[in-house]
């Protein structure tokens, strides 16, 4: 018996690849992490959106407390398990972030291009700390494309593009066959790795769009490219493919900080592998 999703959500998931807006915490609970992040930010003195900043947007669960507890939330695992299981990890998080007038855009593309993992048995829960619309760049996805093996991409390291290579599908995409993905705070939507998706500019004179993108992953998935972690978040890690990530203690713990520095180290010869050049900015 499925613990939060329903069978007709299961179901969609399984043909088109995505689960729309799922409440998982109230608005006032993703309004207290919007101002924890937005507090960071001051403190830091520029945006997680601004390229000095660029590197703290990856794997955020390992240098904040509250984006740490975000990730085992109890409603968005209990989700994830209904769709593989109860041995779950969290593979890697980003923040992904608009400003008001923003050129900043995800070009369509599959999560599963760059990330060496051994089978497509993951999902990622984009969690909505803002409201996202059609205004502010919501998600699209192409349902049902998650159905096609992995389709060819072409790296664009364009300037404006959110990705890590900017990566894009090497072939045409039919943007009239795209279904918006509309958030309030506080809501989620589920996609599959292989799902083709993306998002364009904000272009609202006022409004950030803010959301926290966790990756889950059942634990028999393997990194195919070399060492590589991940945080168990529930039930039991038997296969012991990844190294276990701490919990840090305290915001910006020293302890996260420096694993979060090798792991990330590590990743990059994987996703960068066959090409050398770096996104700019």
């Amino acid at each position: 018996m499925s613990k939060i999703l329903s069978p007709d959500q299961i179901d969609g998931f399984r043909k088109n690849g995505y689960v729309p807006r799922v409440r998982v915490i109230s608005k006032e609970r993703a309004a207290s992490i919007r101002q924890r992040l937005e507090e960071f930010e001051r403190s830091a003195g520029a945006p997680f959106s601004a390229a000095v900043s660029k590197p703290l947007r990856a794997n955020g669960h390992l240098l904040f407390t509250w984006l740490n507890e975000l990730i085992r939330d109890e409603r968005i695992v209990d989700a994830i398990e209904d769709l593989y299981g109860e041995n779950l990890l969290c593979w890697m998080s980003d923040l992904f972030i608009k400003e008001p007038n923003d050129p900043s855009y995800v070009s369509w593309h599959q999560d599963s291009t760059y990330w060496g993992l051994s089978s497509p048995d993951v999902v990622t829960a984009w969690v909505a700390l803002t409201e996202s619309t059609k205004a502010n760049g919501a998600l699209e996805v192409i349902p049902g494309t998650h159905l096609k093996d992995q389709i060819p991409h072409r790296d664009t390291f364009a300037k404006d593009n959110m990705l890590s290579r900017g990566q894009e599908i090497a072939v045409e995409v039919d943007p009239g066959s795209s279904v918006m993905l509309e958030l309030e705070p506080g809501e989620m939507s589920l996609h599959h790795v292989r799902l083709v998706h993306g998002s364009a500019p904000n272009r609202s004179e006022t409004q950030r769009r803010i959301g926290f993108a966790i990756r889950y992953i059942p634990t028999h998935v393997r990194q195919l490219e070399g060492e590589d972690t991940a945080t168990l978040v529930r039930g039991v890690d038997t296969f012991g493919s990844f190294q276990h990530e701490p919990t840090p203690a305290y915001d910006m713990d020293p302890e996260c900080l420096s694993f979060r520095q090798r792991s990330a180290e590590k990743r990059q010869t994987f996703f960068y592998k066959g090409n050398d050049e770096r996104a700019a900015g």
